[in-house]
């Protein structure tokens, strides 16, 4: 495409950056506009496992580079690659199987079909004001395999959702802000330290207490409230049993800020 960032062959796809407790993910192919490829796909893979192996991860962040966050499927690479999904992973490597600690989005520019079912596959949204988003696989004979025809009308009232997937027709981050698919909007360029600040919030939270809360606001959606008291126990009685909540109220009662241990 005329006007779009080169970068050397063998430049690694996905980057990686902590800062403290917190992971930044970049998927770094602004030459294709960060769209994803099978060896993409296993890159991020590769690198979500590794985070959630490392307990110093409190938080992770997903952006893409170059003022985009990512147009989906690489059209072009799919006739050699094949599908970039990764298997019990799912598309991008991880929209199936996304990683243990909350996942913030930085969105900034377009995200499209499969970026925008990636997306989707977090948990909060951090998007520039002048991001959209879409799923036009209708308009190219395709389908939202990643998770977007039902997760969408998760995020958005169902109607709107609906027209979303039939039309292929985008939506622009304030009205999608408007109807709470995008937490936090920042000006054109802002996202990322926007989604830092808030991915940073998260992190100074008790890890357990957290990790635990996630699980379940993940897994209740479909869940009656009988049912959704019943099961919670399953990872809340650990955290009521942990030193972090022994820690919590110690720190509370003595007026300091608690000084979390994982435990």
């Amino acid at each position: 495409m005329a006007g779009a960032p080169h970068a050397p062959a063998d430049a690694p796809a996905v980057l990686l950056h902590r800062h403290g407790h917190v992971a930044v993910v970049t998927v770094s192919r602004p030459h294709r506009r960060n769209a994803i490829n099978r060896v993409t796909a296993e890159a991020l893979a590769e690198t979500f496992i590794s985070l959630d192996s490392d307990a110093s991860v409190r938080a992770v962040v997903l952006t893409g580079a170059g003022g985009t966050f990512s147009a989906g499927m690489d059209l072009r690479d799919f006739p050699v690659q094949g599908r970039p999904s990764v298997p019990g992973r799912g598309f991008a490597g991880f929209v199936q199987s996304p990683p243990q600690v909350p996942l913030v989005a930085a969105v900034e520019g377009w995200a499209l079909g499969g970026g925008f079912e990636m997306v989707l596959a977090c948990d909060l949204v951090v998007a520039a004001e002048d991001a959209r988003f879409g799923l036009p696989e209708v308009t190219r004979g395709l389908a939202a395999r990643g998770g977007g025809t039902f997760r969408l009308p998760r995020r958005l009232p169902y109607a709107l959702a609906m027209e979303l997937v039939l039309t292929g027709a985008p939506i622009d981050a304030p009205r999608a802000a408007g109807c709470g698919l995008v937490n936090q909007l920042t000006p054109a360029g802002g996202a990322l330290d926007g989604a830092l600040r808030l991915a940073q919030t998260i992190a100074a939270n008790a890890p357990l207490a957290v990790a635990a809360s996630l699980q379940v606001l993940r897994r209740s959606p479909d869940w009656s409230d009988d049912e959704a008291f019943a099961r919670q126990d399953e990872w809340f009685d650990p955290v009521f049993a942990s030193a972090d909540a022994a820690e919590g109220a110690r720190a509370f009662a003595e007026r300091r800020a608690p000084v979390w241990a994982g435990r």
